[in-house]
């Protein structure tokens, strides 16, 4: 039933105590309800002997008013209550909005029109080749594609196409004729016309959905967020936009981060210690045409609304205009100059989350969209930058964000190595998670470019490129067809930029110097600080801990960024499992300890069980399911399968190296969730057996998949295909005579005392997995044929074993 409605409604004597969770029976109880995203109402005793048996659950359905009724003549007492079963509709206020409209025959006008110019002799700097550029191709769209001023209209589905209105219009013809002479014959003719349009709507979803799938099956987290997109369409923001507004929220993103720089008290000296880089990076090559071409097929068409050409089109016209968009690129870097255009911002206030308040302005977050040829200079631009990063090893080793080949979970796997390690070795560790507030907005530009300068080795015309990038950018806040003034954005390094991300890193480099001095474990992706501290049970003070932590406070007051200590978090890992009291004295970190802790998107227990880490995929896999359930029939089982592993596998499998050495009752309720998506898939019973169905669709059981990650990630490391922080964990089998296992490709496996904690570690269990396989598989001449092997090897194991 669960899967197949959008709204639920349960009530009944279930004969269960849940106002007693600590039983067995409950735990389960209250587990399955929470996992089928259902809430429970009601909290009064509904039984004369004191307990709660009497049950409302919902899903979709608010419930409130709620009253248990005292009738002396029954055991059991009435619960009382009201549904909302409305739905309010949020009516759009925006203006009519000029645009452009393009049919198949504009691309190949305007190509046409651009030939014929010739760039003229006063275009010779960057500036002036980039004003022409933008004026020559504004000038030939008013006339191959004029702007017109369109009234808004409510957004239709997105399949609707030509046939779906002809088809729905003749419904309405054929209706208007019935009401007009109520003959049986024309009855009859609008039934045929309602059932031909049912089937051409629904075979223009198949249609659409299907290009969706097709277009964007080799990358998951798109194909998520579009089908999330057409199941889940973004609900209107009751916002009254108008021009006022967009001032308000530009004068508010401004004045926030003018009040973070003005309470930052600035300390006496610098904490950090940082080395000067001996490398130089002086000037940027010139980009050739063909790496321009690659950097515009494979970028995705967004860019400002504010572009002289609209992305979409930029890509069909740019075999005409190529040659002069790389002379803009060239001659940029060449001279050490961004021009102005390419330093506007169009922001567009989005609310965090779709529950908060949206007369809030805090509620929402700044949104930036840069124009797309200036993205195309970054990305030319950071292309040569990261070549040269790696090539003198520049960046933080323990830095994950924004990096090729590592992730947040590489990230979240180094760590919980590190502690489940300690914790073997009988000590505690006490994790600090530092949040910063609005980091990349509050980046001092004088600051960035002294570090680019000393610690990057940045000189010459391309430290002036940087200087120009960063120098003199503005934005204006566009809102439902308004727009804001322009103001000036004197701090921070652009979010939807494409340089920004790096910068930011670059920025962050002295922080990693501070914890070394205290001799601190750390790890960093983005803004986000992982701090933590292994402690010998005969010494478990934290004043190194807190004296590094002032540290990082001053230095960040001196960087301009500052510490949001509502978000900051802190967990302690034992060497066998505890609740109750700390047993550590914190001191001043004590108010901000918790049980439990969200981590880069992973729930982290101090008992590393990750109970609520599965709570929440298991909650949200269900949810998944039931909307799934409503687009099957219109995918075939090819396309829908690929929907499955978008929205379910993707989500059993985001940082399940962590599972590895859970219970079985743990992982038997994620497998319950694969289970569920399996027999969605085929169109099974309940009841029907379910390995005779994963075997057919040749999916591994989420215990193996763990398994199969944990490889993956050691076939990785052996290669250089992980980061090095993974890689050092490993360290091949060396004997100490020459035996025949020298040439096995085997790991050493450090030796552990504890199963729950040292036998989870990634350097203990990683080899132990790797040495278990055959020979063939391990020396794999690729990753893809790797992976082959190791599926086929474990699909034997799972579904034909010996």
């Amino acid at each position: 039933m669960m899967p197949l409605y959008d709204r639920v409604l349960i009530v009944g004597d279930f004969n269960i105590h849940v106002c007693c969770p600590e039983k067995p029976l409950v735990k389960d109880f209250l587990e399955i309800i929470d996992s089928f995203n259902l809430v429970q109402w009601v909290s009064g005793t509904t039984h004369e002997q004191g307990h709660v048996l009497d049950l409302v659950l919902s899903h979709g359905l608010p419930v409130f008013n709620i009253e248990i009724c005292d009738l002396a003549v029954l055991d059991h007492m009435p619960v009382v209550f009201e549904a909302g079963l409305s739905r309010t509709a949020v009516k759009s206020t925006a203006p009519p909005q000029r645009r452009r409209i393009f049919n198949s025959s504009t691309a190949g006008r305007f190509s046409s029109a651009f030939n014929q110019l010739v760039v003229p002799p006063s275009a010779a700097d960057v500036l002036e080749l980039s004003s022409w550029f933008s004026s020559s191709c504004t000038s030939i769209l008013d006339s191959v594609a004029p702007l017109k001023t369109l009234k808004p209209r409510p957004k239709p589905e997105p399949w609707f196409n030509e046939r779906t209105r002809a088809a729905r219009r003749a419904c309405r013809k054929a209706e208007r004729r019935w009401r007009r002479d109520k003959l049986q014959i024309s009855l009859q003719i609008l039934k045929n016309c309602w059932h031909f349009y049912q089937g051409t709507v629904k075979l223009a979803k198949q249609e659409y959905l299907a290009n969706i799938i097709v277009l964007n099956q080799h990358n998951p987290r798109v194909l998520f967020k579009m089908i999330d997109s057409v199941l889940n369409p973004p609900q209107a923001v009751s916002l009254e936009a108008s021009t006022d507004l967009c001032n308000m929220f530009l004068q508010f993103f401004n004045n926030k981060v003018s009040n973070i720089r003005a309470g930052i008290t600035l300390p006496s000296s610098d904490p950090s210690t940082c080395v000067l880089c001996p490398a130089v990076f002086r000037e940027f090559e010139p980009a050739s045409l063909q790496f321009l071409n690659e950097l515009v097929s494979q970028s995705k068409p967004s860019g400002s609304p504010l572009d002289s050409i609209p992305p979409k089109f930029f890509k069909e016209v740019f075999p005409s205009i190529a040659q002069t968009v790389l002379s803009i690129i060239n001659s940029s870097l060449a001279a050490g100059v961004v021009p102005s255009t390419f330093k506007h911002a169009m922001v567009q206030p989005i609310l965090k989350k779709p529950s908060l308040d949206s007369a809030v302005l805090a509620n929402f977050r700044p949104i930036s969209k840069m124009p797309y040829i200036s993205k195309l200079l970054e990305k030319v631009v950071y292309s040569q930058l990261e070549d040269f990063l790696n090539q003198h090893k520049i960046p933080e080793v323990f830095q994950s964000g924004f990096r090729p080949l590592h992730s947040t979970e590489s990230a979240l796997l180094r760590v919980s190595n590190d502690i489940l390690l300690a914790n073997d070795a009988g000590d505690y560790v006490v994790l600090v998670l530092l949040d910063l507030t609005a980091a990349f907005d509050t980046v001092d530009h004088s600051t960035l470019i002294s570090r680019l300068q000393n610690l990057v080795g940045i000189q010459g015309t391309a430290l002036d490129w940087f200087k120009s990038y960063l120098a003199e950018r503005t934005m204006c806040v566009s809102l439902g067809g308004y727009e804001s003034t322009t103001a000036r954005v004197p701090y921070g390094v652009p979010q939807g930029s494409v340089l920004g991300p790096l910068l930011f890193s670059l920025y962050l480099l002295p922080l990693g110097s501070i914890l070394r001095k205290h001799c601190i474990s750390f790890h960093l992706y983005a803004d986000d600080s992982q701090i933590y501290l292994p402690l010998k049970k005969d010494n478990l003070s934290v004043t190194r801990l807190l004296s590094c932590l002032h540290d990082i406070k001053d230095w960040l007051a001196l960087s301009f960024l500052s510490l949001n200590e509502k978000k900051t978090e802190v967990v302690i890992f034992g060497p066998n499992d505890f609740s109750g009291p700390s047993p550590i004295d914190l001191g001043s970190l004590t108010g901000f300890l918790k049980s439990t802790v969200s981590n880069l998107g992973v729930k982290l227990d101090s008992n590393f069980r990750m109970d609520q880490q599965i709570s929440s995929v298991v909650k949200l896999s269900f949810l998944s399911l039931r909307q799934l359930a409503k687009v099957k029939p219109f995918l075939t089982p090819a396309h829908f399968e690929t929907v499955i592993h978008a929205f379910i596998t993707s989500r059993l499998d985001y940082c399940n190296s962590l599972y590895l050495g859970l219970s079985q009752s743990s992982l038997l309720r994620l497998q319950r969730v694969q289970n569920a998506a399996a027999r969605l898939m085929v169109g099974a019973r309940k009841r029907d057996h379910i390995t005779p169905i994963l075997a057919s669709l040749h999916w591994l059981p989420v215990h193996f998949r763990i398994h199969f990650k944990i490889l993956l990630l050691v076939f990785k490391s052996l290669h250089g295909l992980a980061p090095l922080y993974l890689s050092e964990l490993l360290t091949p089998y060396s004997p100490a005579r020459c035996l025949r296992s020298a040439d096995q490709m085997l790991l050493e496996v450090p030796r552990s005392r504890r199963k729950l904690r040292g036998d989870r570690a990634f350097a203990v269990a990683a080899p132990k997995l790797w040495n278990t396989l055959p020979l063939a598989i391990r020396e794999a001449p690729s990753l893809s044929i790797f992976k082959t092997r190791l599926k086929t090897h474990f699909y034997a194991l799972a579904f034909n074993p010996i």
